[in-house]
């Protein structure tokens, strides 16, 4: 599973990933010109996007990407919240209910995020019969998932920082409540790695930061200490 990270954090994000003969984008929260050159120009080249929730940072693009001619996938919650116009080109999908894209069979499953429906998704390749799991915006997962590979997952704060910065007046109470009542931290996504099996996995991508709020190398870091496993930071 080739993962190419487009754009990542509050600013936009967006991310390629291919598994054999099929490339989706997962969400599309930068402007379509960046995403274009991020693509080299071959948007044409993307079999779908998937979007996990109506937020500006992850869907920025979708109307742009429908006018593209690529089938854009999202919850009814998140179609309603964008207000996008119906056409054959947007494909309301449904938590736990697969779907094929392609090569790759797609599972989405239910996220705990300040959206309408928010959404994260499995997705395996019938070509390389891999699995990529790509969760982001919720502060908790629900599901254990059996037979990863690839794991695509936010990590946006850690709590002693965060804590530090309220104290300092640096953060908001309300943006503080907000990050721990809607975002995965360093913390719960420790947990959530010691409560899966892990044994097929080959690399943990970890995204979606927040400026200021968390620590890139001691939250790779911990997770290298938690998991064993090979850990970016985009």
């Amino acid at each position: 599973m080739d993962i190419q990270v487009l754009g990542t954090g509050s600013t936009g994000n967006c991310y390629r990933i291919s598994g054999g003969k099929t490339s989706l984008l997962l969400d599309c929260g930068l402007p379509v010109k960046k995403i274009k050159e991020g693509l080299k120009f071959r948007l044409s080249d993307i079999d779908g996007c998937l979007l996990t929730h109506e937020h500006f940072d992850h869907s920025k693009a979708a109307r742009d990407i429908i006018k593209s001619g690529i089938d854009v996938y999202m919850s009814e919650g998140t179609r309603d919240a964008l207000n996008i116009n119906k056409s054959h080109r947007l494909n309301i999908v449904e938590p736990k209910k697969q779907f094929k894209l392609g090569s790759l069979e797609i599972m989405p499953f239910d996220t705990q995020h300040d959206a309408k429906e928010p959404l994260g998704y499995l997705i395996g390749s019938n070509a390389t019969r891999e699995v990529l799991l790509y969760a982001t915006d919720t502060y908790y997962l629900k599901y254990k998932f059996p037979g990863l590979t690839h794991i695509l997952i936010e990590c946006n704060y850690i709590k002693d920082i965060l804590d530090s910065n309220l104290q300092e007046g640096k953060v908001s109470l309300t943006l503080r409540d907000r990050l721990v009542e809607s975002h995965f931290s360093l913390d719960n996504l420790k947990n959530f790695f010691r409560a899966n099996d892990l044994s097929k996995v080959r690399e943990i991508w970890l995204i979606h930061m927040s400026d200021g709020n968390c620590d890139e190398q001691r939250a790779k870091k911990e997770v290298q200490e938690v998991t064993g496993k090979l850990v970016y930071v985009p």
